[in-house]
């Protein structure tokens, strides 16, 4: 991720926050700086000699996940191999604001002075855990204000969230420009997770500035069907089949373990699948390209904040990173479309970042188009 971060404050700091979050900051710095020897590794444990600094926190997914814990937990891992820190992941028993609170404490008792926590499920855990523990640095992944109900975010607290939007433009874009008219979405968290919501948005409208620059008209089956658990289902491999069947090309696979449903049912169907958070084209030969987030980039541009003295810039307040910081895109490693190019792709990227290119991120404005008929289902 970049520096140029964008703030978004709520409510004023007073000298007693500063205070603190200078003297955790610090406590913090001399911890790590003081620890020495290669990174742990296998799981992460690094108690053999006295503890470990780092720790993560999953939320109901698994650190091999292939999507959004694994891509935090890789961030935690690139950073320890950089730093020499030692890290540590544990998992809740149950999917319960008591058992993330309860999980968190035990990574705090075994030592952690960092709390790398992905996903808005720890938003209820974040009104407690942190204000609990005023020495501990708790770092919420794809979280803002609104998760924790709204409060003022404690001095020891740095949300990041991300511009979800524009990279799903991007996605959109791109699988129309490739010539497929008949798209899929597919999201979780029911319709009430803000991220996918706005992955979605912003694939209708990336969708749409191809279809109307391409001169052709799209159609796409929108749903939260089966999707408010993020999990596989056959319920929703059965839906997904179906819209290939009726002549779906791609689908929008946003949310977590539902990839494998869809995924599923594109392979069956020798459709396709666009992937979301991180490069899943490593999963399946169906997906063509990934909406994905710097989760890995991000969790080091906040960690590494903690080092340099630069957490009072993002401590207490809501961080949302997009283009601007690198932290939102396509992969191009693996880049398969033939219809656009790398060089093409950059350059919108670029439009995005200079503001050639607007991309609303206000889901509610989600509908129809000139250019794509939307079937809410």
């Amino acid at each position: 991720g970049g520096k140029a971060a964008r703030h978004e404050r709520k409510g004023e700091k007073n000298m007693k926050k500063l205070l603190a979050i200078m003297s955790a900051m610090l406590m913090v710095v001399s911890l790590l700086a003081g620890c020495g020897g290669a990174p742990a590794s296998g799981s992460g444990a690094g108690t053999s000699s006295g503890g470990y600094e780092l720790a993560l926190v999953t939320d109901i997914g698994t650190i091999d996940d292939k999507s959004f814990n694994e891509g935090s937990y890789n961030g935690v891992k690139e950073f320890a191999a950089a730093t020499g820190a030692k890290y540590d992941y544990f998992r809740p028993s149950e999917d319960t604001t008591a058992s993330r609170v309860e999980t968190m404490e035990t990574a705090i008792a075994k030592g952690a002075n960092v709390v790398v926590c992905p996903g808005y499920l720890f938003g209820e855990a974040f009104q407690q855990a942190p204000q609990d523990h005023p020495d501990v640095l708790f770092l919420g992944i794809d979280m803002t204000a609104d998760d924790m109900g709204g409060q003022e975010i404690p001095a020891n607290v740095v949300l990041v969230s991300y511009e979800e939007a524009q990279s799903g433009y991007l996605a959109g874009y791109a699988v129309v420009k490739e010539g497929y008219t008949k798209l899929g979405f597919t999201g979780g968290g029911g319709g009430t997770n803000p991220a996918c919501c706005r992955y979605g948005y912003g694939f209708v409208q990336g969708a749409d500035a191809a279809a109307k620059e391409l001169g052709v008209k799209v159609d796409m089956n929108y749903s939260w069907q089966y999707g408010a658990s993020f999990s596989a289902s056959p319920e929703l491999q059965t839906m997904v089949s179906g819209w290939y069947e009726a002549g779906t090309e791609v689908v929008f696979a946003c949310g977590g373990s539902m990839f494998a449903s869809v995924a599923a049912a594109a392979g069956a169907a020798d459709g396709k699948v666009v992937g979301v958070d991180v490069d899943q084209s490593t999963e399946s030969d169906t997906v063509i390209t990934s909406a994905m987030k710097g989760l890995a980039d991000s969790v080091q541009w906040a960690l590494g904040k903690f080092y340099s003295n630069e957490f009072a810039s993002i401590g207490g307040v809501g961080t949302s990173l997009g283009a601007n910081e690198n932290a939102v895109g396509l992969p191009t490693a693996t880049w398969s479309l033939t219809k656009w190019t790398v060089d093409g792709y950059n350059t919108m990227l670029k439009d995005i970042v200079d503001g050639k290119i607007t991309i609303d991120s206000d889901y509610n404005n989600l509908k129809s188009t000139d250019n794509v008929t939307l079937n809410i289902i």
